[in-house]
């Protein structure tokens, strides 16, 4: 049936299916209104919402959920092991010493490093810096205390990965292993230089954060991410 006899009810959702289908993250209910111009958001989360009922009710290899503050076309995690050998078959994962500094960003936000290693008991530079690079934290700016230290945050990509639509559906720690499991692959040496991650000397404390010395421009354009935070 040619576009033009489809109803417009049924025409908005196959247009909505479509930009759901091409897009690479998340689609926001602004953005969608901002591409649909001239179609009010009731319409549009009509549809959406017809969109995800049907392909719950198909349950198929594909479902529609609601992601870090928009919504994304994600596979059926029992299918994980396949789409594994398809795209991801060398994609390193995080070990367990970046997953539970990510769990205490997660659960503590904001905080800066000396905190997050007065929990762990171990320097976590290596960790954060890997973190950083993978877009699971970014920088919010910096504490107004001696030394100025980096303020880190989880990022928009963190919800996108563990499927949450804020951080008011954080998973416990445990979840978060869990999950981590199917999407992440343990390599406990490629967070960290030689010596990060040791444990201090007997009644010793976790080394001092040095200065950092990441570009100002580089911390502003990291803080600059889109996030909700509690």
């Amino acid at each position: 049936m040619d576009t033009e006899q489809r109803s417009m009810p049924q025409r908005l959702k196959d247009i909505i299916e479509s930009l759901l289908f091409v897009s690479e993250t998340p689609l926001t209910m602004e953005q969608l209104k901002g591409i649909l111009d001239g179609e009010d958001t009731a319409s549009i989360r009509a549809a959406v919402e017809a969109l995800m009922a049907e392909f719950e009710q198909r349950d198929g290899g594909f479902v529609l959920k609601q992601v870090a503050g928009g919504y994304q076309f994600r596979t059926q995690g029992r299918y994980n092991e396949w789409i594994k050998r398809l795209i991801r078959p060398n994609a390193p994962r995080l070990s367990k010493a970046a997953l539970e500094t990510l769990a205490i960003i997660a659960y503590n936000q904001p905080i800066i490093r000396s905190d997050i290693e007065h929990i762990r008991g171990v320097d976590s530079g290596g960790v954060l810096r890997m973190l950083m690079e993978r877009k699971l934290i970014r920088v919010l700016g910096r504490k107004e205390i001696p030394g100025r230290p980096l303020i880190y945050a989880t990022t928009k990509h963190f919800l996108e990965v563990f499927e949450l639509k804020d951080l008011k559906d954080l998973p416990t720690p445990r979840e978060i292993e869990e999950l981590s499991r199917s999407r992440l692959e343990e390599q406990p040496d490629m967070e960290a230089p030689p010596g990060a991650g040791e444990p201090p000397e007997a009644g010793k404390p976790p080394e001092a954060e040095a200065p950092d010395v990441e570009d100002p421009s580089d911390a502003a354009s990291a803080a600059s991410d889109d996030i909700s935070h509690p």
